[in-house]
């Protein structure tokens, strides 16, 4: 399955109601969403009819996130009459605006991945979905972080491991698609500060490092991963969904979907 498919089916069995994209390029992945969407590129070039209620931000993800209100959008206006003309709830504007579903492919290197995904987990919650791309690189030299082949994945296959090792609180889930894969991480907790924390520490250890470098077996072969429709096709995503329109706390219904999710196949 081509990771546009993958990306489509995930939009339903999520049952989103919103939607982050960092990286649009020529908006191929952005034409899936039919929800209101965030988007943000400081070089976006779309070509593809988009069709949902979107924010096209024009910016670095790091900028766009150091601003005061970056989901302003989501929110839907301040009056209430507003929201409910637009399909979404009446109190929604007071309510604190988290993401549903995420996906992260920006800059193809480690660290902007990893602050991707920090930036984006403060605006997550425990329901959230969050899918990073090119995490599968199929040769060294495609995962090399100074760019020197057509097709490039850069180092960001490195977050698999880091989010593993540092934030075992999470499910991370490596999906076989094609051509170079895709992480799927659940279980955000924007309350978490430990890879804000550990980030000097792990620039360290990931990042400066001999170019290209040595990409671990079991990426290249994907050993860890499942297939998507695996993913797609489990029993939890209709619980979570339910989860999240009740508002249920972290507390309540993370151990339950946690254990539901690991079934599936964790990338450890």
């Amino acid at each position: 399955m081509k990771r546009h498919e993958f990306l489509r089916e995930l939009h339903k069995v999520s049952a989103n109601r919103n939607y982050l994209e960092i990286g649009v390029n020529d908006g191929r992945s952005l034409h899936l969403s039919r929800v209101p969407s965030i988007a943000v590129d400081p070089a976006f070039k779309v070509v593809s009819e988009l069709k949902c209620d979107v924010h096209l931000v024009k910016a670095t993800s790091d900028d766009f996130f150091a601003r005061d209100n970056p989901l302003a959008h989501l929110k839907g206006g301040r009056h209430p009459l507003r929201n409910l003309r637009r399909g979404r709830s009446p109190i929604g504007y007071w309510r604190r605006t988290t993401v549903d579903l995420s996906f992260i492919d920006g800059m193809h290197l480690f660290e902007f991945a990893l602050r991707d995904f920090m930036n984006v987990e403060k605006h997550s919650d425990w329901t959230s979905v969050i899918v990073f791309d090119d995490m599968l690189p199929r040769n060294v030299d495609e995962a090399a972080r100074d760019r020197h082949t057509g097709a490039w994945t850069g180092d960001v296959y490195k977050v698999t491991e880091v989010l593993n090792r540092y934030r075992p609180d999470l499910v991370t889930v490596l999906v076989d698609t094609e051509p170079t894969g895709q992480l799927v991480v659940f279980g955000a907790d924007p309350g978490n500060t430990v890879l804000h924390e550990k980030y000097d520490e792990i620039m360290a250890e990931y990042k400066d490092v001999p170019d290209p470098q040595k990409v671990p077996e079991a990426i290249l072969e994907r050993a860890s991963a499942v297939t998507p429709q695996t993913l797609l096709e489990a029993s939890f995503w209709g619980r979570l969904a339910k989860a999240r329109g009740l508002g249920l706390s972290r507390s309540r219904g993370w151990e339950p979907l946690r254990r539901a999710v690991e079934q599936v196949g964790v990338s450890r």
